[in-house]
């Protein structure tokens, strides 16, 4: 059955309808010991289905083809229709004339030799191990490749259709001395090319190495440095707040705040869907991806809207209708979230302070007061001598961190879906020894 026949079928049934095609290829090469120890390959071709009738919306999604497809879908919606009470918000975009152009798919990455992506992780694996004595294992150092394929098709005539390539290389490395320590990193592209694997590997060994004989800091105030890590790790805490949906259900302190001074004049906040690994031509609803300042230099702007709360709120999209998967309906969502990069090198000038490099039990943060309370370790600054430090808790409001934020770095890095330099705040409230 060809996909204009699936269509057709799909909408006899319903009063408006989308359908969402995915394709995901993956390979996953493992080394362990210097040695290639595993590849995985997956492969999942389906098709989700939502449907409007008497305003009652429907979801469902399937792994079967052709006929088996339509039937499965169709079938599993008219279970559920009965239970589903009316939404008069519900619907789906329109046709867009034109999408951003975008290169997000290596075709030359995929067809390199199975020697050329093993030989990438394991070059970078024997770094680490090379890299100091004290070193004494690697985990997890893994080589992840992903194709993407989507199209979407809507009863509105919306057609869209996108592919894109995702490389993510990873690495645990385990460092002994009087104690012992661990430290896992990662990085990603979607050229293969773009990997440095080098990179990534000495800075795994050198951070490992760079714990070993940790201790805890004195309680108190202090000033520093938030890295990449730990800033995209706030930011990921703080992204909830600025979604319509949160909006909605008064889940936001920035509620009636557009156009004030919420955040530090040195804070620059975007949300674009052509940045971070959501990065594509387009959102989960076939929706053009863009560009939406949200704070500028500490001003407030905008919310992020996908189709449903745009409509509750008589805005456009903004393109932030995100799909994690085929099982999971379009969700209003983060696409590339980034604290704009700034101009200053904090490290090397940096004599006094802390660098906090990674944060615990972010997930226990609160997301609506900001308020968190969360395990930190890091580097100890004096006199332009680093200590390590760990067995501390860092605590406050991430708003009123953010306000604190003087200078933002230079060296911006993406962790999934969030972005951030390093940034220099004041008043970083540390519970130690």
């Amino acid at each position: 059955m060809e996909q204009g026949e699936i269509e057709s079928r799909i909408s006899e049934n319903f009063d408006n309808y989308e359908l969402f095609f995915l394709t995901e290829r993956t390979k996953k090469l493992e080394s362990k010991d210097r040695d290639l120890c595993g590849v995985e390959l997956k492969e999942e071709e389906g098709i989700a289905l939502r449907g409007i009738k008497d305003n009652k919306a429907v979801f469902s999604y399937t792994y079967e083809r052709g006929e088996k497809a339509v039937l499965a879908l169709l079938s599993s919606v008219k279970v559920v229709a009965p239970f589903v009470e009316p939404d008069n918000d519900a619907g789906f975009p329109g046709p867009f004339s034109r999408y951003p152009v975008v290169e997000l798919y290596d075709g030359a990455g995929l067809k390199a030799t199975p020697e050329i992506k093993a030989s990438l992780l394991m070059e970078m694996e024997g770094l680490i191990l090379d890299y100091d004595k004290r070193i004494v294992a690697t985990r997890n150092c893994e080589l992840q490749e992903e194709e993407i394929e989507v199209e979407i098709v809507n009863s509105k005539g919306l057609r869209a259709k996108g592919r894109k390539t995702l490389y993510a290389l990873s690495a645990l490395c385990v460092a002994k001395d009087t104690d012992e320590v661990s430290w896992f990193d990662w990085a990603w592209a979607h050229s293969l090319k773009e990997l440095d694997g080098r990179a990534l590997g000495l800075d795994i060994a050198r951070k490992a190495v760079s714990f070993l004989s940790s201790e805890q800091i004195g309680t108190g105030i202090y000033n520093g440095i938030l890295t990449p890590q730990a800033s995209c790790e706030i930011l990921g805490i703080l992204s909830g707040s600025f979604l319509a949906e949160s909006l909605y259900k008064n889940k936001t302190k920035l509620r009636d705040k557009v156009g004030e001074q919420c955040f530090s004049d040195a804070i620059s906040i975007v949300d674009s869907g052509l940045a971070g690994m959501d990065g594509f031509a387009f959102d989960g609803e076939g929706v053009p991806s863009c560009e939406n300042t949200l704070v500028e230099k500490g001003i407030f702007r905008s919310f992020l809207y996908d189709t449903y709360y745009g409509t509750k709120f008589g805005k456009p999209s903004t393109g932030n209708g995100v799909r994690t998967g085929l099982k999971e309906l379009p969700t209003c969502g983060r696409r590339g979230l980034f604290v704009k990069e700034g101009r200053a090198d904090l490290y090397g000038r940096m004599a006094d302070g802390i660098i906090i490099e990674e944060l615990m039990g972010t997930h226990t943060a609160n997301p609506i007061t900001g308020d968190f309370s969360l395990g930190a370790v890091g580097h100890l600054v004096r006199g332009g001598v680093r200590t390590p430090f760990k067995g501390v808790i860092f605590s406050g409001n991430i708003f009123e961190l953010l306000r604190s934020v003087r200078e933002v770095g230079n060296d911006i890095r993406f962790y999934g879906t969030c972005g951030s330099p390093s940034l220099y705040a004041e008043g970083m409230k540390i519970s130690g020894k």
